[in-house]
């Protein structure tokens, strides 16, 4: 009887227990911090971060934020995971001092739960490469219409490329904002006039959700709210969380560092420098095979950053006058051209104007004179290196002077570069007489009397 019993109470607890699993993976919460600019190291962070939450089945995750923007791909990419994710998803604007800016806007407008920390702000989501000066009229709000008819001097601009960057910006965050219900028109306003709203300020015009003063405050004020997911309302229940933190592994760590504008054209400049050496310098090895590594680290990095390839060829174009300036016996105008075609293109690299995402000006500066030295006296060297006569092997014994070490009358025996040799003569020489190498037929050499013996004789 009791072993009926025991089997009984095992088979119910076994039949329980996914319901239970599942029950506690209902009750975590991920969490994930992204401190500065939204990059494709960010997106892939977010990404796989989500990723965990979703497989867990977790209740809710939270985004801890504080940027100043970023690119725009890697936001849309972000975007697109939060409106297709079945778990809840909360930005929350943190810790005092933090902002959303450009990017983080659109970010906190997808949310499911869009929440700040007092002395925040979040706004200014005009796309980065547009100058407000060159916003058109037709592009602009009722209100910078107004303050246009009393500056008549303002600088006015048609460019079409400028309207259209504009308006699907609008045209996006008000899809958005639709979303949840946030306030469409300050939406606009934050994209055509680059505004910008403290967290008090963003509660009270419906911009955000909440406004709380820490993690366990927004944990109990989201508690019980309603929100929709996939098109379906669902109750948040926040009251007996189990917190998971989510830390970058090495994966994004690496990805991290390579998609740094700086990392990135430092790499493809090793790369550079090391193939045009192996190619210069055939058999080295070493700089041929850190120059390919580095060389595929730094295109891969740059696919996926939004570089300008104006840039990319006005670099290819400068290295390619400065190599031809080795070629030559002094420095002229073909070097002159390279270097400024090479800093010209550094510049335009990386087209972005994030601040601290382009390419740091030092970096360019100190590329610019190293390679200018690489070039132009260590390639110069090598290339020059290369033109003088060969001094070993084959090559370097014929034309060599030799002398006769005993009569030769057919084959004797001749001393020539501190050696002695078996040497053929078609002519008569004489022990100490001059000859000059003419052929090389294995260990025999082949000698003639030099012109002045022959004179002699």
């Amino acid at each position: 009887m009791k072993h009926m019993l025991f089997a009984l109470f095992s088979f119910v607890w076994v039949c329980c227990l996914p319901v239970n699993i599942a029950a506690a993976d209902s009750e975590q919460a991920y969490i994930i911090d992204i401190d500065g600019i939204i990059s494709p190291a960010t997106a892939d962070y977010f990404t796989r971060s989500l990723e965990k939450a979703i497989d867990a089945n977790a209740a809710l995750f939270l985004v801890r934020l504080d940027t100043p923007g970023g690119l725009d791909v890697s936001m849309r990419g972000m975007i697109k995971q939060i409106i297709a994710s079945p778990v809840p998803i909360v930005m929350y604007v943190t810790p005092g001092g933090a902002r959303a800016a450009s990017a983080g806007t659109y970010l906190l407008y997808a949310s499911h739960i869009a929440a700040m920390t007092p002395a925040t702000n979040l706004g200014a989501a005009t796309p980065v490469q547009l100058k407000p000066s060159f916003i058109s009229d037709e592009d602009k709000s009722p209100q910078e219409k107004t303050n246009k008819e009393t500056e008549p001097n303002t600088t006015r601009s048609d460019d079409a490329m400028t309207r259209k960057v504009v308006n699907d910006a609008v045209a996006y965050i008000k899809g958005l904002a639709d979303l949840h219900n946030r306030n469409k028109d300050w939406a606009e306003k934050a994209v055509r006039d680059a505004a910008s709203l403290t967290a008090e300020a963003a509660l009270e015009l419906k911009v955000i959700d909440i406004v709380a003063n820490n993690q366990r405050d927004l944990l109990e004020q989201i508690d019980g709210r309603t929100v929709s997911v996939l098109g379906a309302d669902r109750v948040l229940n926040t009251q007996s969380l189990t917190l998971i933190e989510v830390l970058p592994d090495w994966r994004n760590k690496v990805l991290a560092v390579i998609t740094n504008p700086n990392i990135a054209y430092i790499l493809m400049m090793i790369g550079i420098y090391g193939l045009i050496f192996e190619f210069a310098n055939p058999g080295s090895i070493v700089p041929g095979t850190i120059g390919s590594i580095c060389l595929l680290l730094a295109l891969f990095s740059l696919q996926i950053l939004p570089i300008n390839y104006a840039g990319l060829a006005l670099i290819l174009l400068g290295i390619a006058l400065m190599v031809a300036e080795a070629f030559q016996p002094s420095f002229g105008v073909l070097g002159l051209g390279g270097v400024a075609a090479f800093a010209v293109g550094s510049v335009m690299l990386i087209d972005v104007e994030l601040p601290g995402y382009g390419i740091n000006l030092g970096v360019i500066a100190g590329f610019t004179v190293s390679t200018v030295a690489f070039f132009l006296m260590a390639l110069g060297m090598v290339l020059r290196n290369r033109k003088q006569q060969v001094t070993t092997g084959q090559e370097q014994m014929i034309g060599a002077t030799c002398v006769a070490v005993d009569d030769i009358i057919g084959q004797g025996r001749v001393w020539v570069h501190g050696e002695q040799w078996t040497a053929r003569s078609k002519q008569h020489l004489k022990k100490g007489d001059r000859a000059e190498v003419l052929n090389m037929h294995g260990l025999i050499l082949e000698v003639t009397p030099t012109s002045t013996q022959e004179h002699k004789s």
